[in-house]
């Protein structure tokens, strides 16, 4: 069975810079088994940035925590993506995204190069990178109100977290050591002793549990921690982390990427 030192819940947000505070960005941790806890950003800031996070979670990755972190946004597109700009795997996918979506940079909103604003203070890449909000992974089309990581500008949508939050894994796997393992792409069933980071859709579980005067964000972050918390405990994770999937969707979902939790 996996040991976990904590399990970290993260309700993601794409708004603004990277180095801006989000009230929409909140993280809950805990040690399996136990209430998860708000976890406080940094000494002198009042809100989260996804700076500070990305910078958090490696500074307990490289001092030897083994964390199971769920986050609320996609890792990777859909097929027809894929299949449409020559990416056959997942690290083509993402050094090509980060080469198209630089949201990781300081100066770079996702509004920016959703513009195109943004190429006119840097290299263009030439081309464009986009999809249509029609298209959907085999784990949305799986649930009965995921949305396409391409559905920007309405309530529910994880585009822009999306689009923000993947340079951010990109960048987790390069300067972490050891790099944490994303699944499923690195494989179905995770090495023991590596922190994992798993894709997760609070609407599966945010209700399970009271609110208790949280805030919508905050409650999604508490949910997905808590709702981690209970499944490591009770020795359950296994099932989740084998979705009943034939080969050829193992295959694809590979590639797409899944959801912990849907199966």
């Amino acid at each position: 069975m996996l040991r976990f030192d904590q399990v970290v819940g993260i309700d993601y947000s794409g708004a603004g810079l990277p180095v801006d505070g989000l009230p929409g960005l909140q993280v809950f941790a805990t040690a399996p088994g136990a209430t998860p806890r708000a976890v406080a950003p940094p000494a002198g800031a009042r809100r989260w940035s996804r700076c500070a996070l990305g910078h958090w979670l490696r500074g307990r990755i490289d001092a030897g925590a083994v964390l199971l972190v769920g986050i609320d946004h996609g890792f990777s597109f859909p097929d027809s993506y894929l299949s449409r700009y020559g990416l056959e795997v997942w690290p083509d996918f993402l050094e090509d995204f980060c080469r198209h979506w630089p949201t990781l940079e300081d100066d770079c909103p996702v509004e920016a190069v959703r513009s195109g604003e943004i190429w006119q203070r840097r290299p263009d890449p030439g081309t464009r990178r986009e999809g249509d909000s029609g298209e959907f992974r085999l784990c949305e089309r799986w649930t009965s109100s995921a949305k396409s990581v391409f559905q920007f500008d309405m309530q529910g949508s994880v585009a822009k977290s999306t689009h923000a939050g993947i340079p951010w894994v990109h960048w987790l796997r390069t300067h972490c050591q050891p790099a944490p393992w994303c699944w499923p792409f690195d494989g179905w069933q995770p090495q023991a002793g590596r922190t994992v980071l798993a894709e997760v859709y609070p609407s599966l579980f945010r209700n399970r549990y009271p609110r208790e005067g949280r805030s919508v964000d905050a409650q999604d972050a508490y949910a997905t921690a808590r709702w981690l918390s209970d499944v490591v405990a009770r020795g359950l994770l296994d099932r989740y982390l084998e979705p009943p999937l034939t080969q050829a969707e193992r295959e694809l979902a590979a590639r797409e990427g899944w959801i912990l939790g849907v199966g």
